[in-house]
């Protein structure tokens, strides 16, 4: 049996419901971003219960099917841009459409029908967020960062990231700096 988690998007998220599983009691063979794999049915009481301990930590179990895809896709991409330190091979329709299981045009769809979005515009966000998360860590240079988040250039990602934030990445990195500067001075 597979139960579906929303907002369910980080390490520390699984970690929480890992513990409330076992608060439960509840076994399970699998637990994955937006996912958990029960090894056999649970009651329903015990169902209502992870719900609401869920609830408390703002997660939600999913129960509707175009819930449950539209989650899983934003799962799939925000794995595929913060937690993979590998740039997929494919491009980012087929690796979606694989993962998943299901036509890329059919998620598409879905997902603008949905989120009001295209999962284009969604992934170019999060694209965005990995890239200033990265400038202020300052490890990478913009090359390295433009071939992490799967860019065909500097320009590339320095236009993307311009439009989306109404910055340039090395405006964005001395504002980072300035900021780190007024915060030690306090």
């Amino acid at each position: 049996m597979k139960l579906y988690i929303k907002y369910m998007v980080s390490l520390r998220c699984k970690l929480m419901v890992k513990l409330e599983l076992e608060k439960l009691g509840i076994e399970y063979t699998s637990l994955e971003l937006g996912m958990i794999e029960i090894k056999e049915n649970i009651q329903k009481e015990q169902l209502q219960q992870l719900k609401q301990n869920l609830a408390v930590s703002g997660l939600e179990l999913l129960e509707d099917k175009k819930s449950i895809l539209i989650d899983r896709i934003k799962n799939v991409i925000i794995e595929m841009i913060h937690v993979s330190e590998e740039v997929p091979k494919v491009n980012y329709s087929e690796f979606i459409s694989e993962k998943l299981g299901y036509d890329y045009t059919y998620l598409s769809n879905l997902f603008s029908e949905v989120k009001g979005v295209t999962i284009q515009h969604f992934i170019i966000k999060h694209k965005i967020e990995k890239a200033k998360e990265l400038i202020l860590y300052d490890e990478l240079n913009l090359t390295e960062i433009a071939y992490r988040l799967h860019y065909s250039s500097v320009a590339h990602l320095s236009n993307q990231f311009k439009k989306v934030t109404g910055h340039t990445p090395s405006y964005y990195k001395k504002l980072g700096k300035k900021r780190k500067g007024n915060l030690e001075n306090l």
